[in-house]
């Protein structure tokens, strides 16, 4: 649902097909991606684990048309990454917050309606401060927040226009344990219908938010294992069917080796 209890954007599938990405900016080619196959369901939350330096954000980024890849092909519902974007579809939060400086905690929020070229809806952007447990800062400046409190206006931002297709690159890093338990807790029923993508380093954070974990090799990045997550929200992370799958993740995580790759499905 969207912030406002309307309906989320319908979601697109994401299609990743025979897709490679390598750089080779100094003539000595260093392949980050790949080949890599993946079907991220539409209208699901599909989280992305994987050693440090594995390729996890290169291909969020070739996902939200940031970087291009090497080879193979994206599809989203039919178009491409660029397709979304021109129709201001997606939103995506990176691991920095970039929030405009100028701008207090409502405008950086009401930001995302105005650039997703919605009408404005103070009464949204007004909730989803409050969601994200920033109720009585909307007038506040980012200078005048800590890491975790700007990160989770960025989130709010992203939110804002329920977009179809939402990327999220480790945005909890900069998040007290405290918020981020209660985030991982109530936020997903804020894109609830709207297709969604999570990078992150944490086995319970993916396991609370996702509906499907994918578990990357070490760089170039191949899918080594798909574990679903078919359990009701909210989630508690001491349910033992939570720490059930939250085990298998970390396993496929310790076993994970190159040359294991299977198309994700």
């Amino acid at each position: 649902m969207a912030p406002d209890g309307a309906p989320a954007a319908p979601g697109h599938a994401v299609l990743c097909t025979d897709l490679v990405k390598v750089f080779d900016a100094s003539g000595d080619p260093v392949p980050a991606v790949g080949p890599l196959n993946a079907t991220f369901a539409a209208g699901r939350t599909t989280a992305l684990v994987g050693p440090s330096g594995c390729g996890k954000s290169t291909l969020l980024r070739m996902i939200a048309g940031l970087e291009r890849p090497s080879a193979g092909a994206i599809r989203i519902g039919g178009g491409t990454p660029h397709d979304l974007a021109r129709r201001a579809g997606l939103a995506m939060a990176f691991q920095d917050a970039a929030l405009l400086p100028w701008r207090s905690v409502r405008g950086n929020v009401a930001l995302g309606l105005r650039l997703a070229r919605r009408p404005a809806d103070p009464a949204r952007v007004e909730r989803l401060i409050e969601t994200v447990g920033l109720g009585g800062f909307g007038d506040r400046r980012p200078a005048e927040l800590s890491g975790g409190m700007r990160q989770r206006a960025a989130i709010a931002r992203c939110l804002v226009s329920a977009p179809e297709l939402l990327l999220l690159d480790e945005p909890f890093g900069a998040v007290d344990e405290l918020t981020r338990r209660r985030l991982n807790r109530d936020l997903p029923a804020l894109w609830q219908g709207t297709t969604a993508i999570l990078v992150t380093h944490s086995v319970v954070e993916a396991a609370m938010l996702a509906d499907r974990v994918l578990v990357l090799s070490p760089r170039p990045a191949t899918i080594v294992a798909a574990i679903d997550v078919p359990l009701p929200r909210p989630r508690d992370e001491d349910d033992s069917a939570l720490r059930e799958r939250i085990a298998r993740i970390a396993g496929a995580l310790r076993t994970s080796a190159p040359g294991r790759a299977l198309a994700a499905q």
